[in-house]
């Protein structure tokens, strides 16, 4: 049990790779992404459809501009990017959603380039009208991490170019609380096709604004630990970490959907060039 409280300092581990690229739990994400029922891993169709329509409105997406989705999962956002009119390109480090949204792709006849790779690793040559990171992915990176992908996203942009993401908020983590849960194939058998007995311990950075679900899972010949990082973010943080990567905010919404900005527990960025 010594493990599974063990608070570890803040930022200390990395394991988003086993999210994402471990066979069964990446297979058990991309049901995640394709179930309109639940908002796990991405919104339902009704929200992406208001925000595409919104980001068209706002991009011209439908004048073949060049889109590039970082994080693109199965490609629910990419579809509809190519289906305006738009040059896409998506990526994403998981087997599963690439493998699916290229399938996808072809059976429309969609134009859509897919690449599978970490993100963080991803060096592209060419430069984009316009590039997103939605479903709050920025938010689970760490300070580094976003640091470094500020700074490939701003040699990036073509002239005039711009970057959309959302986080959640600095009033979303007033409401979090450290927790812990035990329970046998937590998550009704989310993390593996055997038996195993899950353990979730939530823990709480006030200093740093950051959450961590840390998940422990227990199976006969072998032990998993899975930190899930979660940056919040006031809009002066958010701000500042832009600028010191040579971008700047151009407008603030609730959402991708470019609701109004009333402070609410999400919020959407334009950035572009400072």
């Amino acid at each position: 049990m010594i493990t599974t409280t063990h608070r570890p300092e803040v930022w200390s581990k990395y394991t988003a790779d086993q999210l994402w690229t471990d066979p069964y739990v990446a297979t058990q994400m991309l049901d995640y992404h394709l179930n309109q029922d639940v908002e796990l891993a991405s919104r339902n169709e009704r929200f992406i459809g208001n925000s595409v329509r919104w980001l068209d409105s706002k991009f011209g997406l439908g004048n073949h501009i060049k889109v590039i989705d970082f994080g693109c999962g199965p490609g629910l956002y990419t579809s509809r990017f190519a289906r305006y009119g738009a040059e896409v390109t998506g990526v994403d480090f998981s087997v599963n959603s690439i493998k699916y949204a290229r399938k996808y792709a072809a059976e429309h006849a969609l134009a859509i380039t897919y690449v599978e790779q970490n993100y963080l690793d991803f060096e592209p040559e060419e430069k984009f009208d316009l590039i997103t990171m939605i479903m709050c992915d920025f938010y689970a990176l760490s300070p580094q991490q976003r640091g470094k992908l500020l700074k490939k996203w701003e040699c990036m942009l073509a002239p005039d170019g711009a970057i959309v993401l959302d986080v959640c908020t600095d009033k979303a983590f007033a409401a979090c609380e450290e927790s812990a849960t035990f329970e046998r194939n937590l998550m009704n058998g989310f993390w593996a096709s055997r038996d195993y007995f899950g353990f979730l311990n939530g823990f709480v950075y006030k200093e740093e604004n950051v959450k961590l679900d840390k998940y422990t899972i227990v199976l006969p010949d072998e032990v998993r630990i899975i930190y899930n990082w979660l940056q919040f973010f006031t809009l002066e943080a958010l701000t500042e970490e832009v600028e010191a990567q040579g971008l700047r905010i151009d407008s603030v919404h609730n959402d991708v959907c470019g609701t109004k900005y009333t402070g609410s527990d999400e919020m959407a960025v334009v950035l572009r060039r400072a």
